[in-house]
């Protein structure tokens, strides 16, 4: 009986608790607007991106998910520098074929004691 007379009592302090919350708060107790968050530690656009930049990059969290134009621009800023990167590597390695691929002229000397 005791056990029952202290969950009515809870019970009616959580509604009274509830109650007070909702006609108290009113019309001016709605919560400020809140400046969204940004992107901390953007891309460095001062040199090339390194692995330790991908790893360390974090987006902040907005109401659906990430904030997309963060994430766009994170991504096209690798995309370029891998692309950029590639057209490197390939470059680098049709100099490699093209050097590998050369004649070699190689400059005999003349034996000094054979004639002909």
């Amino acid at each position: 009986m005791l056990m029952f007379l202290f969950l009515v009592v809870a019970l009616a302090v959580v509604v009274a608790a509830v109650t007070l919350a909702v006609v108290g708060g009113g019309e001016s107790a709605v919560l400020p607007e809140v400046a969204p968050e940004r992107l901390q530690d953007v891309l460095p656009p001062d040199r090339p991106v390194g692995r330790g930049d991908v790893e360390s990059l974090r987006f902040p969290v907005a109401a659906r998910g990430y904030r997309m134009s963060d994430v766009d621009d994170a991504l096209t800023r690798l995309g370029a520098e891998l692309a950029e990167r590639d057209a490197r590597i390939a470059n680098l390695e049709s100099a490699l074929a093209g050097a590998q691929a050369a004649p070699r002229v190689t400059l005999d000397k003349p034996d000094e004691g054979h004639e002909q």
